[in-house]
């Protein structure tokens, strides 16, 4: 049975889990927040996004209706968050594979979730698990290809993510994509990089088989949350038109979960807007689905209950 307790009170845990469950040591979720936005191109505030998800998630119910499960059972713990550099995103980007290293170091078989923060903060993350997981590949769910070589100076700005995810793993796989740049679309179609155009794909299913086929046996998921339609997600730094729906985002992390091993995941780009909660709300949520599908058997296993599905 799942030892959690709803709890709206002023601890603040992830979920609103009670503070004697959400340890190190009792936590199968380790949670890292990285509030950082030094390359943000348009709008900033995703230094925020951390925060907010963390605050939203307190009012996330804890049975999964789609599942049938209970997540919390698993223990979230909140680590301490990755200060931002204030020499820069070369160093920043240092700074949270050095973070992620020593999480991975002491986590065993835990499931860490990164909270961004812009996208920049995730190729740190993937470099991490690229040394644990030889294998690794990457499924990133965008709206931007963020395959440039460099941007306003820098290799590790936010709309460089895709390209320096690729250089610690050989297979990334990206969906929802729908702005690039000329430089953006020639570097694709010369390393052959599979993409799965917003375009192509928004309204459909039958593009999800061939989008895992392209992953290896162990996946880091990426999500940056412009992947989604801004009419459903408008908090972000780069909106873009013509995204995906909450409904098509979990098809795609459910199957993938259950055809592939995920071993850790991110949320990023949440720009809390003032006046906006459902936003915020979204990526808590997603937060919590991500989890609830990757560790799906391990929560059966502590929390037990069929899926209303079957």
């Amino acid at each position: 049975m799942t030892r959690h307790v709803y709890d709206t009170g002023s601890a603040r845990t992830f979920l609103g889990l009670p503070e004697e469950s959400s340890t190190f040591e009792e936590s199968r979720v380790l949670v890292l927040p990285v509030p950082y936005d030094g390359t943000t191109s348009y709008r900033p505030g995703a230094r925020f996004g951390p925060e907010a998800i963390i605050a939203a998630s307190r009012f996330v119910e804890t049975y999964d209706e789609e599942l049938g499960i209970s997540p919390a059972c698993l223990g979230f713990h909140l680590l301490p968050e990755v200060p931002p550099a204030g020499t820069g995103a070369d160093e920043m980007t240092e700074r949270i594979w050095r973070a992620a290293r020593e999480v991975l170091g002491k986590a065993g078989d835990r499931f860490l979730l990164t909270l961004g923060g812009e996208h920049s903060v995730t190729p740190g993350v993937v470099r991490a698990f690229a040394e644990r997981y030889p294998d690794l590949s990457v499924l990133h769910l965008d709206a931007h290809a963020d395959m440039r070589a460099e941007y306003e100076g820098t290799r590790n700005s936010h709309a460089c993510a895709c390209a320096r995810m690729r250089d610690h793993v050989k297979t990334t796989v990206s969906v929802g994509i729908r702005s690039l740049s000329g430089e953006e679309a020639a570097a694709i179609r010369r390393d052959e990089v599979p993409v799965f155009w917003a375009r192509e794909i928004a309204g459909r299913t039958d593009w999800i088989e061939k989008a895992i086929a392209g992953l290896g046996s162990t996946v880091y998921v990426t999500v940056d949350l412009d992947v989604f339609d801004p009419a459903i997600m408008p908090a972000t730094g780069t909106p873009e038109p013509g995204g995906l729906s909450w409904y098509e985002v979990c098809a795609l992390l459910r199957e993938t979960a259950r055809r592939r091993e995920i071993v850790g995941a991110d949320v990023v780009e949440l720009a809390p807007a003032a006046g906006l909660h459902a936003p915020e709300f979204l990526a808590a949520r997603l937060a919590v689905k991500l989890v609830t599908y990757a560790r799906e058997a391990e929560i059966r296993d502590l929390d037990g209950g069929p899926a209303l599905d079957e």
